[in-house]
């Protein structure tokens, strides 16, 4: 399972300077001018995971297959978006495509880069862009209600519980409020909910774009966002993409990590943005290790045993038997999978079991 992330804000805020650096490619064009980006641009980049490198080496695995992560760099959106402003409905379109938003904020100041709206505030730039986001959902939902009220008159239970669903979101959304701030729908409801896709109801990761200077310990600006963010319960990193930029310049991980002590740094702002993504939409990692491959793989938190298969292959999860499982810790602490299972550290689940991250799954099928 790989997670699909939209890069989005206001023009000219450094979301394909960031897109270029992460995924060390110059298929985005940088320039300082509204709209440079005109068709969404992805790129998909290996997660970096040392745990995945460990399990490699101490299986003799001949190849390492790390979890990808893909980054879609989206058209700068502009006031009155929702209502085709600027390149706006080919905007919203391209977002309600991604499983997650990463909304770039720009926290720097520089008179040689213009700002859409004259001057750096990137609390107003959030809203700018979440009202459009709104606003589109508001438009979307407006034009299905009235069909559904005829349903519902009918008689149709399937009308009435999409017509509720949409009722509510609908409140939220004229209070001003995104639809993701519901978070208590019923197991029926859920569904319904997701089938939407609301613009507004997906998670978001504020990225906070800083000069080098303070990258490693943000400014005003980046600490309202910060405040903003875990007010929402979203998730906030500061990131430099100048730096991410020249990170991508340098050849070999020593000159890199050089690089980034220099400035302060544990780490490249990439690594981070990896970590937060995984927190925002909540998911793990299990591994599956073998002479041919070491291989990591990615499911939502709480995903069972047969689901986790089917990531691997539909026969998997079609045929599914039982998981064979070793914790990551016993795995690499051990010796490997047969001092583990030698060890009674290795155990057989059966369908029910939820999928912890850091699993090792031997998967157990028939077909």
């Amino acid at each position: 399972m790989g997670i699909n992330c939209g890069i989005v804000g206001l023009p000219n805020v450094g979301k394909s300077t960031l897109f270029n650096a992460l995924t060390s490619t110059a298929a985005a064009e940088a320039a300082n001018y509204p709209f440079c980006t005109i068709e969404p641009n992805s790129g998909r980049v290996a997660v970096p995971d040392p745990r995945l490198s460990a399990l490699g080496r101490l299986a003799k695995s001949a190849r390492i297959i790390p979890n990808f992560l893909e980054f879609v760099d989206i058209a700068g959106l502009v006031r009155g978006a929702n209502k085709g402003e600027g390149l706006g409905n080919q905007f919203l379109g391209n977002i309600r495509e991604t499983d997650a938003i990463i909304h770039v904020q720009r926290c720097f100041d520089d008179k040689n880069i213009s700002h859409v709206d004259g001057a750096v505030d990137p609390i107003r730039d959030a809203e700018t862009v979440e009202t459009e986001l709104m606003l589109a959902d508001l438009e979307s939902l407006e034009r299905q209600i009235e069909p559904l009220k005829k349903r519902v008159r009918g008689g149709d239970k399937t009308a009435r519980s999409e017509f509720d669903v949409i009722n509510r979101m609908l409140d939220v959304l004229r209070r001003g409020k995104p639809a993701r701030s519901i978070t208590d729908w019923t197991a029926n409801q859920a569904p319904i909910a997701r089938r939407l896709n609301m613009l507004s109801a997906k998670p978001i990761l504020y990225v906070c774009n800083v000069e080098e200077n303070v990258a490693s310990t943000g400014n005003k600006w980046s600490e309202a966002i910060a405040a903003k963010a875990e007010a929402e319960g979203a998730e906030c990193v500061v990131i430099s993409a100048a730096i991410e930029a020249e990170i991508t310049q340098l050849g070999s991980m020593e000159e890199k990590s050089e690089f980034l002590e220099n400035l302060g740094l544990k780490e490249a702002g990439l690594d981070r943005l990896i970590r937060a993504g995984y927190r925002l939409l909540d998911l793990v990692t299990f591994f599956t290790v073998g002479p041919k491959e070491a291989r990591a793989w990615t499911v939502p938190r709480g995903s069972k045993a047969p689901t986790a298969a089917g990531v691997i292959h539909t026969d998997f999860q079609r045929g599914f038997i039982r998981a064979e499982t070793i914790p990551f810790d016993d795995y690499i602490g051990l010796g490997g999978e047969q001092a583990a299972k030698d060890a009674g550290r290795m155990r057989a689940e059966g369908a029910d079991y939820e999928v912890q991250d850091g699993d090792v799954l031997l998967i157990r099928f028939n077909v």
